[in-house]
């Protein structure tokens, strides 16, 4: 894993950017635009700061450099945490958040900070879950995890927490993203989920360290739930509910919005079912997601199922058949063909029958095959390691 390019002075300068008060990640991003470095936004003269857009009050505070002890000490905290910060220009730094309207400037990363550079997918949905919403939730995510992508939540009571557990259960990857200090748990009762997390997942925040759970500070903490991700899932939420402001959020930075569909009778179906009026994609079962995701997205995802299947192309004896470039995605390989003719539209065929029919392939051939068939919508999986051809 390759730490930070950072020194130690370069971080500190992040960290005091960071806590300049009055100085959101809009600005704080265009500065870094003009100046290139946080040490050459401290060394500008007010005047020059002013110029960069900067009102005089918050210009003076940068020029005297009023955030160091406060950064100092912050450095400290996240050093005896085993926090790790991951500026802006630190090559970990998720690309898909690069781009969005306010990038936050500095992250403080709790964890396996290289889960940044996965693909991630977010899924968000009510504090207040029905059980419905809790075993779709916790079904989907660890469906997704399997498949390669790594689970974005917010760690809150109901659909978040349910979302994460799917993941770990999965022995997936996944990602907090919170309110708070990454030293803070909230709500108190994830405290085990926090600890799991922060071992075998990341806890992630643009908060510092010791920042409370402030009411204001989720909304603005949504923006990275969707940032950072290729899409969003929203599960279960009433009208004017948060999942339904992180899905307009996603919208407007450009992310795929899928909802999964509710029972009309419940209060938490609203937001679900109307974002599927709006031109949500309808998700039923995890494939319904993958098959929606960019082309060079889905290809990453086939690469982590033939490396999680021990079937990385270099170690094998290339055949001469295979020394030829990799088919592009839509078109099926010769075993993909030919496990096309043999399955079913209509009777599901159990993965042994398939080991035993195709005696030339190897188990894990034919689960990368059916795999990148179901990759592209041309094998559905049922519960029970069944597959039937899609109609």
């Amino acid at each position: 894993m390759h730490h930070s390019t950072l020194s130690r002075e370069e971080t500190l300068h992040w960290l005091a950017l960071r806590l300049v008060p009055g100085l959101g990640s809009r600005k704080a991003g265009q500065l870094i635009e003009r100046f290139r470095t946080p040490e050459a936004v401290f060394r500008a003269s007010p005047s020059e700061l002013v110029a960069a857009g900067l009102n005089p009050g918050v210009a003076r505070c940068v020029a005297s450099g009023c955030a160091f002890e406060e950064a100092a000490s912050q450095q400290d905290r996240a050093l005896e945490a085993g926090v790790e910060l991951v500026a802006l220009s630190d090559p970990r730094y998720p690309p898909r958040l690069r781009e969005i309207f306010d990038p936050p400037v500095l992250l403080f990363a709790r964890g396996r900070v290289e889960l940044l550079g996965s693909l991630m997918l977010a899924m968000v949905g009510t504090r207040r879950a029905t059980p419905y919403g809790n075993a779709v939730a916790e079904r989907m995510a660890s469906d997704l995890a399997r498949a390669g992508l790594t689970i974005v939540s917010g760690m809150a009571r109901g659909i978040d927490t349910a979302s994460h557990r799917g993941a770990l259960a999965a022995e997936g990857d996944t990602v907090a993203v919170l309110g708070c200090g990454v030293d803070v748990v909230y709500p108190s009762e994830n405290r085990k989920l926090a600890e799991q997390l922060s071992s075998v997942g990341l806890l992630l925040s643009e908060f510092p360290m010791g920042a409370p759970a402030y009411p204001q500070n989720f909304p603005i903490r949504n923006r990275i739930i969707s940032g950072m991700s290729a899409g969003v899932v929203v599960v279960e939420g009433a009208e004017y509910s948060g999942s339904a402001i992180t899905a307009k959020l996603a919208m407007d930075q450009g992310r795929e919005v899928f909802a999964v569909p509710g029972n009309i009778t419940s209060k938490m179906s609203w937001g679900p079912n109307l974002l599927i009026r709006q031109g949500a994609k309808l998700v039923q079962d995890w494939n319904d997601v993958t098959s929606e995701l960019q082309p060079e997205d889905r290809r990453r995802l086939v690469e982590i199922a033939r490396k999680r299947m021990g079937l990385g192309g270099d170690a094998e004896e290339a055949a001469p058949e295979e020394a030829q470039p990799p088919l592009p995605f839509g078109s099926p390989l010769p075993l993909g063909r030919r496990l096309l003719e043999y399955l079913k539209v209509d009777a599901p065929t159990h993965i042994d029958t398939l080991v035993e029919h195709f005696e030339d392939s190897s188990p894990s051939e034919l689960i990368a095959g059916l795999f990148e068939l179901e990759m592209q919508g041309l094998v559905r999986q049922l519960p029970g390691r069944n597959f039937v051809k899609v109609w």
